[in-house]
C-alpha cells in the first residue's frame, strides 16, 4: 500500500466524498456513562458493546468498506486490575457470541495489536474468529486490542531492520511506503474518518501513522450514546469537507476535471 492517500481518485465533486471507505473510532466515554448512572464502570463497557454491534450494522448497509475501532490500547494495562480483568472477560466473552454473527452477516473480523500479551484462552478465541469470517467481504472490522501506534510503527521498523540485517535490503530502500507495508491494516485504504466519542480532543496513540490525512471529528457523545444517528452527523460532517492532500482547492478542481 501506497504511504500516501489514494483518495484524490475516488472523489465525486472537487474533493468532496460523500462516504468514507474506512472508518476510525476511539470508543470513549463508558465508564463516564456508568458514573453517571450511579453505576460500576464495567456497566458501562458493557453498553458499549451494543453500540459496536449497532454501528458495525449501520457501517455495512452502507456499504462501509472497513471500520477500525479501539477497544484495548497498549496503555490501559495501567487500569485498575479489576477493571483490567473485566475488560478481558468482556473480550473473551464478545469473541465467544459475536463471531457467528459477524460471520452470518459477512463481516470479516481482524484484531490489531500485540496480542501475545493476552491469555492462550483468548488467543484461542481470537484465532478461531478470524478463520471463521476470512472470507467475508460486505465489511472488514478490525479491532484494536493492546495496540498503540507507536508499537505498530516500532514493530514495522524493526521488521525492515532485520531485513537489512540479513542482507535482503539496504539502508537507503527504507522509505515511508515500505514502513506502510509493515504496518497493521498495510493492505487497507488508510482511514478517511476518524471519530472520537467521549468529547476529549486527541489521538491517544492510536493509528497515527495512518490517520496523517484523517478527517477528525470529535463529539461529546458517551459512546454508550452513539447510535445511527450519532454516526449520520459524523458522515454529514466528513461530506461537507474538501480533501486536498497538500493541494489547493483550485488543485483539486482541476484534478477532478481534468
Amino acid at each position: 500500500m501506497s504511504s500516501m492517500p489514494q483518495d484524490i481518485n475516488n472523489e465525486e465533486r472537487d474533493g468532496y466524498v460523500s462516504l468514507p471507505r474506512h472508518i476510525a473510532i476511539i470508543m470513549d466515554g463508558n465508564g463516564r456513562w456508568a458514573e453517571q448512572r450511579h453505576l460500576p464502570r464495567f456497566a458501562g463497557h458493557r453498553a458499549g458493546v451494543e453500540s459496536v454491534r449497532e454501528i458495525v450494522r449501520s457501517c455495512g448497509e452502507k456499504g462501509i468498506q472497513a471500520l477500525t475501532l479501539f477497544a484495548f490500547s497498549s496503555e490501559n494495562w495501567r487500569r485498575p486490575q479489576k477493571e483490567v480483568g473485566l475488560l478481558m472477560e468482556l473480550f473473551l466473552t464478545a469473541l465467544e457470541h459475536e463471531a457467528k454473527k459477524l460471520h452470518k452477516n459477512e463481516v470479516q473480523l481482524r484484531i490489531i495489536g500485540d496480542t501475545s500479551a493476552f491469555p492462550e484462552k483468548i488467543r484461542k478465541r481470537i484465532r478461531e474468529a478470524e478463520s471463521l469470517t476470512a472470507n467475508n467481504n460486505r465489511l472488514i472490522l478490525n479491532i484494536a486490542a493492546n495496540y498503540g501506534g507507536k508499537w505498530d510503527i516500532t514493530q514495522a521498523v524493526q521488521h525492515l531492520a532485520r531485513q537489512v540485517q540479513q542482507g535482503e535490503l539496504a539502508p537507503e530502500e527504507i522509505d515511508a511506503e515500505r514502513i506502510a507495508g509493515q504496518l497493521n491494516m498495510h493492505d487497507l485504504p488508510e482511514p478517511d474518518l476518524f471519530i472520537r466519542t467521549g468529547g476529549e480532543q486527541r489521538i491517544s496513540n492510536f493509528l497515527i501513522w495512518q490517520l496523517a490525512y484523517t478527517e477528525l471529528y470529535f463529539t461529546d457523545v458517551l459512546w454508550p450514546d452513539f447510535n445511527r444517528d450519532q454516526l449520520e452527523q459524523a458522515l454529514s460532517s466528513f461530506a461537507g469537507r474538501q480533501r486536498r492532500f497538500g493541494r489547493t482547492g483550485e488543485q483539486v478542481g482541476k484534478l477532478k476535471h481534468a
